[in-house]
Parts: structure tokens; C-alpha cells; sequence
């Protein structure tokens, strides 16, 4: 018989030996947003670093504006730019090593092209080809996650599972500020907490969960203080400084991989398009705030700070930018040629070992093409996908 089951032990208070499990002070995020660019720490940084950074961040900025004009010319159904927030996706990818895993949501394309993925293959997706359009276990990136904050137990699984096989792997799940609210979260991030599973959570907060404001998501005093409730510490970033954000999720993946177990790190940062193509966002936010957090552009923060300590010229900044033009160039010309289609691949990937129903389905698909005689060439005379194999 326990205590509580003891007739009369009820009360209404804690006993007087009750304790914090955990000393909730180490795990408080700052009061600011950690910040190293313009400041006197960022004359300790590592000069290679910062040019690879700044690099990335060039040619993340002239993916995103392409990608949004391919767009608007019908090459992609939707695309959700991360313009404003590439700092966090550049950071977020190098700061892991390559046996490391990331889990992006939907908005994380930029993320995962760092990460080495081909960028006709990380917009494969959001053009409507294929599942995925790519094979997560060539670069360790994690399907594009379009329903909110599913990836975070999926990150979790898979850095539960590293630690059991005795792997050393680190996971790191991104997520948007709308997606904190959502049952995912709170069960991704408790799981991890009391299985010290070796993943980083990193909360893109750019503001808006489409046109709904953070101050309507949430009244913690910010997302990096939601950590302590599930017992791990809460890191609070100012997203559009690149080096920071890039130091602070280093340290988390560090930590995650000594067996220190998980951190979340929540960036302040602000995504400068509309949520997706598809949304007018003059309609809850004004033009004034936008320029605002123009004057705070990561790709400027860094440039300014490199000029500053004479570590970048005019002939690097014209390398990094006609790189950039390549990149664009080659996503463009690839992007503009039509794909060659096959709907019976609709049903390739989705079980090991097909279920009837998707058997019955593909049967039928497989009859309608070829009664209407569009049956692909590829797929005459290969086996019924109806029929038990």
C-alpha cells in the first residue's frame, strides 16, 4: 500500500519533504536572445566558419527567390519560402554531423539542400511528382513534413532507437512556432525528456502561424521557457544572427550526443514572404513591420560583420553571388522540363508489402489507363498490381 492509498493521507498541499525533480534554474533560457554578431564574442569566431556561413546564406537567399518565381510561372504548386529565416536553415544543417539525422517540416527545403540534397529533389514534393522525391537515407534528411509537428516524434523515435543500438547519432527536429501548439509537440518533447533521447528541437518562431501571432498561440514568456516543464533546457536565439544560432544548436547537438539528452532552442526570427504563395499576408500584418525586420536581414548581418573585420572583398562577395546565379540557373533550366510521369508509381513505397486495398486500387487505376489508353510504356506488360504477388 502506497501513501496515497493510506486511509486520511490526502492533502491538499505537498508534504514538507516534497522537492523539484529537477532544479528548474539551469535549464531557464536567457532573458535575450543570444546574440554573437556585432558583438565583442564575435572576434573569437572562426573566420572559415563564418565565409561558409555567409556562403550558404548567398546562395539560400537566390534559392528561395527562385524557387518563388518558379512558382508564380506553375513549375511548383506551393512553396513556402523561408526567406529572412536562412540563417536558421543554414545553422541547422551544419551544425550536424553526417551520421546525424534532420527532420524538416515543409518549410525546411533550404535546410536540407545544405545538407547535400539536390534541389530539384527537396522541391520534387511541393511540385506534386512523387512522395518524398528523395531517398532519406542518401543524406539522412527526414521526409518534408507537411502536417504540423509529426516529424518531432518521428525525430525522437529515431534518436531513442540510435541510443539503444548504441549509435552515436543526434537528431534534429525543425518546427514552426504555430507548431508548438500542437499534442505532437507536447508528446515529442516529454518523450525525449524522460528517455534523454539525443535529439535538438529548433522552433523557427517567425512570427505568425500563418496569419494567427504568436501572442494568440501562446502566454509563456517565450517558446524556449515551454522546456523546463518537460524537464530540459531552453536556449533562446536571436535567429537572423547565423553564428549564433549555429553556436547554440552545436552545443545542443554536443550535449545530445555526451548523453546530456535533449534541448530546446527556440530562434527569433521572421519569415519576409507570405506564409506560402497561396496567402495574402497584407491582410494581417502591416508593410512598417515587414521593414523592420528587413533592417535585421541575416545575409546583411554577416556581410557587415565579415567587411567590418576585412575577412570578405568585392571579389568574394561577386564569387559567392555568381555561384549563387549558377545554382539558380541549373534549378531552372532542370525545373523547366516537363517530367516524364508514371501514376502507377503512385502506389511504389507506401507499405513493404502492398494491402488489398491498395492492390484493389492500383488494379483499378491500372484498367482505367488503359482503357483510356494512357496505360505508361514502362508499365505494359508488368505484373497487376490487384493481384496477391
Amino acid at each position: 500500500m502506497t501513501v496515497l492509498e493510506q486511509p486520511g493521507s490526502y492533502r491538499p498541499t505537498p508534504p514538507p519533504a516534497w522537492q523539484p525533480r529537477t532544479d528548474p534554474v539551469p535549464l531557464l533560457p536567457d532573458a535575450e536572445p543570444f546574440r554573437l554578431l556585432g558583438t565583442e564574442a564575435a572576434a573569437e569566431l572562426d573566420p572559415q566558419l563564418l565565409l561558409r556561413l555567409y556562403g550558404q546564406l548567398v546562395r539560400g537567399r537566390r534559392y528561395n527567390t527562385q524557387a518563388t518565381a518558379l512558382t508564380r510561372q506553375g513549375r511548383l504548386a506551393v512553396y513556402p519560402s523561408s526567406t529572412g529565416q536562412e540563417a536558421c536553415e543554414v545553422a541547422a544543417a551544419l551544425a550536424l554531423e553526417e551520421r546525424d539525422w534532420l527532420f524538416p517540416s515543409y518549410r525546411d527545403t533550404l535546410a536540407a539542400i545544405v545538407r547535400g540534397l539536390d534541389p530539384v529533389q527537396a522541391l520534387t514534393l511541393l511540385r506534386g511528382d512523387w512522395h518524398t522525391g528523395y531517398d532519406p537515407h542518401e543524406h539522412r534528411v527526414a521526409p518534408l513534413c507537411t502536417p504540423l509537428a509529426t516529424q518531432l516524434p518521428h525525430a525522437v523515435g529515431l534518436a531513442h532507437a540510435a541510443r539503444l543500438k548504441g549509435d552515436d547519432v543526434v537528431a534534429l527536429a525543425m518546427v514552426g512556432d504555430g507548431g508548438t501548439s500542437e499534442g505532437d509537440f507536447h508528446e515529442a518533447l516529454n518523450f525525449a525528456a524522460v528517455w534523454r533521447a539525443p535529439v535538438v528541437f529548433l522552433v523557427q518562431n517567425n512570427g505568425f502561424a500563418i496569419s494567427v501571432p504568436l501572442a494568440k498561440q501562446t502566454a509563456a514568456p517565450s517558446l524556449a521557457h515551454k522546456a523546463v516543464g518537460y524537464g530540459m533546457p531552453g536556449r533562446l536565439v536571436d535567429g537572423n544572427d547565423v553564428a549564433a544560432v549555429h553556436q547554440v544548436l552545436s552545443e545542443a547537438v554536443a550535449r545530445a550526443r555526451a548523453g546530456g539528452g535533449p534541448t530546446l532552442v527556440e530562434a527569433v526570427t521572421y519569415r519576409i514572404d507570405a506564409h506560402t504563395n497561396a496567402d495574402d499576408a497584407t491582410r494581417y500584418r502591416t508593410d512598417a513591420e515587414v521593414e523592420t525586420w528587413r533592417a535585421h536581414d541575416p545575409v546583411d548581418l554577416l556581410r557587415r560583420e565579415l567587411t567590418g573585420r576585412k575577412l570578405l572583398d568585392e571579389a568574394t562577395i561577386r564569387a559567392e553571388q555568381d555561384a549563387a546565379e549558377r545554382m539558380a540557373a541549373d534549378l531552372r533550366e532542370r525545373m523547366n522540363q516537363d517530367p516524364e510521369l508514371d501514376p502507377m508509381e503512385l502506389f511504389s513505397h507506401v507499405y513493404a508489402q502492398q494491402t488489398a486495398q491498395l492492390r484493389e486500387q492500383a488494379a483499378q487505376l491500372r484498367a482505367e489507363l488503359t482503357a483510356a489508353g494512357e496505360l505508361p510504356a514502362a508499365q505494359e506488360g508488368r505484373p497487376q498490381e490487384g493481384r496477391q504477388r
